[in-house]
């Protein structure tokens, strides 16, 4: 099966994203305690931040106002400066989902790859730098940079228009991510094939349907060969 065009998300499809680990760096920093207790909190601040997001209810700017105000005292900063050192500590500890360079490897040449995410400029360039897997990549669009998030189907529609200039048939393009609902909804409702990476195995909502579903790259890295 071939595509025109293969375009990832990137936290947890191409890149892990071990919020915890960069948290305790990022706390160890500056010799603050870190335990479960802390990481949960984070949690019930930053999840219903990243919803919202996602909901078209927030900005990027949101989020990075927000989801450190709890720990502004004790860092001396402001919530914004915090993510700032936030997203240097997990830029430092990125690593690639297995899989992923046999991936990139096999469809290099074969088909043009681009990445949309709904993470933060200052961290996916970096990220790729890091990785050393910017050259497979026609483009990496950030939800922050043009304020439109997935699962908006606006976002697929802005990439397809302004980073594909063969303009490919919608069906051409295979969206690949780990979220349900933001990069396998938001693909769908733009008219793209998609591929659901359910690492985990959860349990598929029952009103999303992906084209394919696979739990480990390998896995679409035969079925794209």
């Amino acid at each position: 099966m071939s595509y025109d065009w293969v375009v990832f998300d990137a936290d947890e499809t191409l890149f892990t994203f071990d919020a915890r680990r960069g948290l305790s760096t990022l706390f160890g920093r500056y010799g603050m305690d870190f335990d479960d207790q802390v990481f949960h909190q984070f949690k019930s601040v930053n999840q219903p931040l990243w919803k919202g997001f996602q909901d078209g209810e927030l900005t990027a700017k949101d989020i990075k106002q927000r989801r450190f105000v709890p720990w502004e005292r004790e860092f001396g900063k402001s919530s914004e400066a915090i993510n700032t050192e936030f997203m240097s500590c997990m830029a430092g500890i990125t690593e690639t989902i297995e899989g992923t360079e046999q991936l990139l490897d096999s469809l290099h040449g074969k088909a043009k790859m681009g990445i949309i995410t709904n993470g933060f400029v200052e961290l996916q360039q970096e990220r790729l730098e890091k990785t050393s897997t910017h050259h497979y990549f026609d483009f990496l669009v950030v939800s922050e940079a043009i304020g439109i998030a997935k699962p908006d189907p606006e976002i697929f529609h802005h990439v397809h228009k302004h980073y594909m200039q063969e303009q490919p048939a919608p069906e051409r393009i295979l969206m690949v991510g780990d979220n349900a609902h933001s990069d396998i909804l938001g693909g769908l409702n733009a008219g793209w094939h998609t591929c659901w990476f359910n690492r985990d195995g959860s349990d598929k909502p029952e009103d999303i349907n992906p084209h394919h579903t696979i739990t480990h790259l390998d896995q679409l890295t035969r079925l794209l060969s």
